[in-house]
């Protein structure tokens, strides 16, 4: 076999190394979501900052898509990681809506999903070769 069939027959390592960075801010940032809602409870500027954070998170999922979906086609690994990241990202979306209504009592269990969501991406993504 010569080097460029190893090569065409191996997925680029660069989209996976991207999207173990990427997932990892993710994870940091929905436990920071967590924190800033502890702050919200406890501190007047906690609004403000669960808010700034929450689009933080958003963009950060967002990411964490793209980086996925780049894993799968210029990478020509598996799509096995797109699916979680965009209910992630879907899931945030929601998250937000519920959390600007008011309503906690979906808000946060819906919060503690996502982060366990998180998580276990990070999971599936680190343990891959």
């Amino acid at each position: 076999m010569t080097a460029q069939h190893t090569l065409a027959a191996r997925p680029a390592t660069w989209p996976m190394q991207v999207l173990r960075a990427v997932v990892v801010l993710h994870v940091v940032a929905l436990l920071f979501q967590s924190v800033t809602a502890g702050l919200l409870l406890s501190s007047p500027g906690g609004r403000a900052l669960h808010m700034a954070s929450a689009i933080a998170l958003l963009a950060l999922g967002v990411a964490h898509l793209v980086a996925a979906i780049l894993v799968r086609w210029p990478g020509g690994g598996k799509g096995q990681f797109i699916a979680p990241a965009a209910l992630l990202v879907a899931f945030t979306v929601v998250a937000a809506i519920l959390g600007e209504a008011g309503v906690k009592v979906v808000h946060v269990p819906l919060g503690v999903l996502l982060f366990g969501g998180g998580v276990a991406q990070l999971g599936r993504i680190m343990s891959r070769p």
